[in-house]
């Protein structure tokens, strides 16, 4: 940088970076198709044409994962004056001034989850070592040894204090205070005692045990409201929905006049990682799924819970336990929690999902795949401690047993037309011993937004196949491979394979390519169990996945925060797809 840098502090840099790639890999402002490349003496310099603006100029890098170049430098140059732009917010305007004009709102939108995100990373770096000290005096100094699915919560505020492997701002969650983190947000691992509601019993929708006798289901009696016991159900409420979300819910549902919020805080709780799930701290198998009013990953990607969502977790997980009933060998190495208990009011901040885990996990190590990168309280990397447990200190054969499972698993859901939208949050390893040997399971949950070729499917299972009217979501069924094969392309492969190939690397472990070999080998072998013939599942990964010349991306930072879906054209902004590179052909 010249001397018209401005320093910026590391997590500064590091956000600044990953945005101008991400930026990049989305061609926003035409950054991949309106720029020339030029070959500088210190590296390769983008070009951006603009027509009645000052051209821009990025500095860039090979990358590879998700497109072919990344950002070298955490800045752009304005042509004009060599002035160089270094923060989020002037990078955006510059680069919203190229746009479209009425897309320029979400350039503003984007600018503030970068500033809430740079607060949230200065208060990670903050608070590390004092989060890494209360870690280790609860659960002991190796992360290796820390069991079941109370331990698996200290993982998941590993996992919290790590980046997404490629959207920008994913540590922000818009709106919320420094205060409020610390009090609510796994990456700080808090307790604190929920919120009731109680709604009359014929508003609500209740599927299973909600409401029933169950350890995590409070009376009105139980909250102070005993006039309440024989017409209304108590619905827990995250604390931050209590307030303004809360009465606007209400008044939306014309149940303000009938609803009574108890001012008794009953049942503590745990963040788990995805914040909105809390965990009951006396019952770490019960999780409860409740609505937030916040966002994350994306200004539309809001954290409530639509009621057809938790009708369509039920409808997959009866699905996936046909296909497991027909596929013997997952019976015992893929578990699912059970997710068919739920309750809402018919609006997306009056709901709740009960998730009780299978039992027999509690001399298990439970841990989120996206933890695996993160950093202990010793200041390794987790994949390095269980490795040292469970794989003589090999993080590539960790890796390896993890990708048999994971592709053997995925690939024969797809030659039934199924693919999940399980990526590093929604699968957890299960690692222990038994019979005097390592196994590895995988824990999955959240299966309600997958995609299925119904026509595969019906094939596949006949009579046992689903009927359209099990679910809620008309985007999950269709009737080609297409949709099914990007959401296994930009899950399974790039977020749960690939993610650690090129982590791993990055942090030294082993050199790109072998780790890109094994990841290619073990979805070889995966995909060659289905069958090449043609027509056939393994045939079609073959053509799309392996061989392909291009693979699908999520353009993630467009359909969820600077594009309206009328402008982006996204159906469905979690599945928004451009195109990178195959970092899996043979010829890279």
């Amino acid at each position: 940088m010249n001397e018209t840098t401005t320093a910026a502090c590391p997590a500064e840099t590091d956000l600044v970076l990953r945005l101008l790639s991400a930026l990049l890999r989305e061609d926003v402002a035409g950054l991949r198709t309106r720029s020339t490349a030029i070959k500088r003496p210190d590296g390769t310099w983008l070009r951006v044409d603009a027509a009645d603006e000052d051209a821009l100029e990025l500095p860039v890098r090979e990358d590879g994962f998700q497109y072919e170049k990344g950002a070298r430098l955490p800045l752009l140059r304005r042509e004009s004056d060599r002035r160089e732009l270094t923060t989020a917010d002037d990078i955006l305007a510059a680069l919203g001034a190229l746009a479209d004009p009425q897309d320029r709102g979400g350039f503003d939108a984007l600018a503030e989850e970068c500033r809430q995100t740079l607060a949230t990373l200065r208060l990670h770096a903050a608070t590390h070592d004092e989060v890494g000290a209360m870690l280790a005096a609860r659960y002991g100094t190796d992360p290796a040894q820390w069991t079941g699915l109370a331990g698996g919560l200290a993982h998941d505020t590993l996992a919290a204090r790590l980046d997404h492997p490629v959207y920008p701002t994913a540590r922000g969650r818009l709106g919320l205070t420094t205060d409020q983190l610390r009090a609510y947000a796994p990456e700080f691992h808090p307790r604190f005692r929920l919120r009731w509601l109680a709604l009359p019993r014929d508003a609500l929708t209740m599927r299973g045990t909600v409401g029933s006798s169950d350890p995590a289901w409070p009376t009105p009696s139980a909250l102070g409201l005993p006039e309440l016991d024989d017409s209304h159900v108590a619905l827990p409420v995250h604390p931050l929905t209590v307030g303004e979300p809360l009465r606007d819910a209400l008044r939306t549902s014309g149940l303000d006049s009938r609803a009574v919020l108890s001012d008794r805080p009953h049942l503590e709780v745990v963040p788990t990682l995805s914040m909105r799930t809390v965990a009951l701290a006396p019952y770490p198998r019960i999780h409860l799924k409740l609505p937030l009013s916040t966002a994350t990953l994306g200004l539309r990607n809001r954290r409530t819970i639509k009621p057809g969502t938790l009708v369509d977790g039920a409808a997959v997980q009866r699905l996936l336990g046909t296909v497991i009933a027909r596929e013997p060998r997952f019976r015992d190495s893929v578990l699912h929690p059970d997710e068919t208990s739920f309750a809402h009011a018919g609006h997306e901040l009056l709901a709740v999902l009960l998730r009780r885990h299978p039992a027999g996990l509690d001399d298990a190590v439970v841990v989120p795949m996206a933890a695996l990168l993160s950093d202990t309280p010793g200041g390794r990397l987790l994949i390095d401690h269980l490795a040292d447990r469970f794989h003589g200190g090999d993080p590539l054969a960790l890796l390896d047993a993890v990708l048999a499972l994971l592709f053997d698993w995925q690939t024969t859901l797809f030659g039934y037309g199924i693919a999940l939208e399980s990526h590093q949050q929604n699968i957890s390893l299960v690692l222990d011993t038994h019979a005097n040997r390592t196994r590895i399971r995988l824990l999955l949950k959240d299966n309600d937004g997958p995609r299925i070729n119904a026509v595969r499917m019906r094939s596949a299972l006949g009579a046992q196949a689903p009927d359209a009217s099990e679910f809620d979501d008309a985007r999950i069924l269709g009737d080609t491979d297409a949709p099914v094969v990007d959401l296994f392309t930009t899950i399974t492969v790039h977020l749960c394979a690939a993610a650690y190939a090129f982590g791993l690397a990055r942090h030294g472990r082993a050199p790109l390519h072998r780790l890109l070999s094994l990841v290619r080998d073990r979805l070889t072998e995966a995909v060659e169990r289905l069958g090449t013939g043609p027509g056939q599942p393994g045939a079609v990964l073959r053509e799309h996945v392996l061989d392909a010349a291009r693979l699908p991306i999520k353009a993630m930072v467009s359909a969820g925060t600077l594009l309206s879906k009328e402008r982006s054209g996204a159906s469905d902004i979690n599945k928004h797809y451009t195109t990178g590179p195959n970092y899996l052909s043979r010829e890279v």
